[in-house]
């Protein structure tokens, strides 16, 4: 049987094997495991874990992948207590309902990876299979899976016994190509634990792992963003006037950019029909909700509301959006975006990186972290994140780096830091930047108004600022202006500059010229 589990050691468990999506939701609905909203998605709620959990990720530390993780990065656990824990996990799961999905990770054949879900809970199954590429019959009839996801949120972990940090655990076995998770019922660590996966395995075949969304243009003009969760990847991706490629996982390869997923997973705090229309059109039966607040007399969602969380999330098929390039692939960018979310209210809105500056902010992937995003995170704080995903990324930052420098230069694509954070003002006092300003600006980019405008070097973070830019204001383009006190101002982007010089001193060996490229004091 092609959805048996016994070759995992999971035996008398009752499979339910590639179910379409009404029998997923249905059988959701019965086990009570969620609400069918007014706009027919299913909406779960998740409980404690509303978001990420990193530090309940290890990475199983054996001989073979040892010397290639790099392990400032990222915890070890022992094969020995990943098999006791294994043991325990598979024992809970004899005799119980399971869902398992056959899918995909990765648009470009040469490329592919079959992965196998294997769900304790319905909605977790209907999750997986809108959220990677969905095999065809006969992509199903010969699919053999290379890595299995477990994901039993039922189960948890005893941290004396298993040497876990808490009763929540995402554990990685390159070995036996195995992900486990249990004791957090938060979809996205199915995602990102399969993300981190592709990290480790397509950079070793050279091709450029990255975190960023996509989309393409009438005249095949790809264009990337880079940036961690709640930057805007997502939004500024699913633009009316082109096609999306992928909204968070892609691969630059000889071949050029491919979607690894199949669907697309959106915050979707205070969203709104007005600003990001083809999102809220998205929402439909066979989307799953996230923590979205909901009257429970009405089922009435409230978008705006940050009482379960900041990080709630809407996860859809991506050909719920209707100009979507449904090969999941794309030509060599041409434009590649960086996207900070900088809560100090510093940062210029956009600016345009040479070769050196993309190493440094790329290295340094600089953003704040907002509410929800990861457990214990409560308000918006500033972090540096390699590569705008250190929590996915198993090999040497620099790994990930050099593969998108020498892409981006080999085929000479623009690149450019797109602040997507606060001006006025830092948190608190100022306000977040219109996405209807920034949405101006990447238009900008993306049809050459830029290229034909001056540009002015901001003394303190040493970027290439334009001095105008279509339907922006200009005082817009220049955060100091917006400041009432501008000694305040000053303090504090110093501040901030001295916080990329600390975190930069990290990377040893560097050459001057990129260490020169980033911010003064």
């Amino acid at each position: 049987m092609r959805g048996s589990l016994e070759s995992l050691g999971i035996v008398n468990a009752k499979v339910h094997y590639q179910l379409p999506v009404p029998k997923l939701v249905e059988l959701a609905l019965a086990q009570n495991e969620g609400i069918l909203a007014p706009n027919g998605a299913l909406r779960v709620y998740t409980g404690k874990y509303n978001g990420r959990s990193p530090n309940d990720k290890f990475l199983v530390d054996t001989p073979a992948v040892h010397d290639q993780i790099d392990w400032k990065n990222n915890s070890p656990f022992s094969p020995e207590k990943f098999e006791k824990l294994y043991s325990r996990l598979t024992a809970y799961l004899q005799k119980r309902d399971l869902f398992v999905f056959d899918g995909l990770c990765g648009a470009d054949p040469e490329f592919r990876l079959p992965v196998r879900f294997v769900n304790e809970l319905a909605w977790e199954n209907l999750f997986a299979h809108q959220l990677f590429i969905r095999p065809t019959p006969e992509q199903l009839a010969e699919h053999e899976p290379q890595f299995t996801v477990i994901a039993a949120p039922g189960f948890n972990a005893v941290p004396a016994v298993d040497g876990t940090r808490s009763e929540c655990f995402i554990i990685l076995n390159f070995d036996k190509k195995i992900v486990i998770i249990g004791g957090t019922e938060y979809a996205g660590e199915i995602k990102k634990s399969i993300f981190t996966v592709m990290n480790y395995l397509m950079p070793l075949r050279g091709v450029a792992s990255m975190h960023c969304s996509a989309n393409v243009g009438d005249h095949n003009d790809v264009a990337i963003f880079f940036g961690l969760s709640g930057t805007g990847k997502t939004s500024l991706s699913a633009d009316p006037d082109r096609w999306i490629i992928g909204d968070d996982e892609h691969g630059w390869s000889d071949n050029g950019v491919f979607n690894y997923e199949g669907g697309c997973y959106a915050k979707c705090i205070n969203l709104s029909k007005e600003h990001e229309p083809l999102i809220w059109n998205a929402i439909r039966f066979g989307a799953v909700l996230e923590n979205v607040d909901l009257d429970m007399e009405t089922r009435e969602l409230d978008y705006d509301s940050e009482r379960l969380t900041e990080n709630t999330r809407a996860a859809y098929p991506i050909d719920f959006i209707p100009k979507v390039e449904l090969s999941g692939r794309g030509d060599h960018p041409k434009t590649v975006f960086f996207l900070t979310a900088d809560a100090f209210g510093v940062m210029p809105p956009v600016a345009k990186l040479g070769p050196e500056a993309l190493m440094y902010h790329f290295l340094s992937g600089y953003t704040s972290k907002l509410a929800g995003t990861e457990r214990g995170i409560t308000e918006p704080q500033a972090t540096f994140s390699t590569a705008f995903g250190a929590p996915f990324l198993p090999l040497h930052p620099l790994k990930y780096a050099q593969l998108l420098s020498d892409r981006a230069s080999r085929h000479g694509a623009s690149v450019y830091l797109v602040n997507t954070g606060w001006t006025g003002g830092p948190y608190g006092v100022g306000k977040r930047i219109s996405i209807r300003y920034t949405r101006a600006m990447v238009t900008a980019v993306l049809n050459g108004d830029l290229d034909k405008v001056s540009y002015s070097m901001d003394p303190i973070f040493n970027l290439a600022v334009p001095d105008s830019c279509p339907n922006v204001p200009a005082e817009v383009l220049k955060p100091r202006q917006l400041w009432a006190d501008k000694e305040a101002y000053d303090k504090t982007a110093k501040m901030l500059a001295a916080r990329f010089i600390k975190n930069f001193a990290n990377f040893e060996g560097m050459p001057d010229s990129i260490i020169k490229a980033g911010p003064k004091t």
